[in-house]
């Protein structure tokens, strides 16, 4: 056993499971949590109708079409289980939420330069995503999420 893995059994036995958030859960939680889940659900909607269309539709490529769709649908379960974890105040919901925004940042300037329609959604996806950023690194969302500062050893 490393030198580092015994210094992590030590804190792990001698330090008791972080304790639940008490309080009530504050705006901008809530507010970061129904905007990934919102993103979550769109995914979710897209995911479904690229699989319907490759049933039912006439797609070039019916398998590429029910592939695509499923794997929108996998890609959407992240936001959603984020969204619930922000909501339970979940200290983990942090971390899959913030990559979710970062991932969503790429995507919104691509349908940006897509043209047409396309510019709403990329321009909505974006504030959507840097409004969400923004609330989960504010200090009351950390609180409330139960992380704090890191302690020196």
């Amino acid at each position: 056993m490393s030198s580092q893995q015994k210094q992590s059994a030590t804190r792990a036995a001698g330090t008791p499971a972080a304790p639940e958030p008490t309080g009530p859960r504050p705006a901008r939680l809530s507010a970061a949590a129904a905007l990934t889940a919102v993103e979550g659900l769109a995914l979710a909607a897209l995911g479904a109708y690229m699989l319907i269309m490759g049933l039912a539709g006439s797609p070039d490529s019916a398998q590429q079409a029910e592939m695509g769709g499923l794997t929108v649908l996998a890609l959407a379960v992240l936001p959603l289980v984020a969204a619930r974890g922000l909501w339970l105040r979940r200290r983990w919901s942090r971390g899959p939420s913030l990559i979710t925004q970062i991932v969503a940042l790429p995507v919104a300037w691509t349908l940006v330069n897509g043209g047409g329609a396309l510019i709403a959604a990329g321009v909505g996806l974006a504030v959507a995503a840097l409004v969400v950023l923004v609330l989960l690194v504010n200090p009351t969302a950390t609180e409330a999420l139960g992380i704090g500062p890191r302690e020196t050893p």
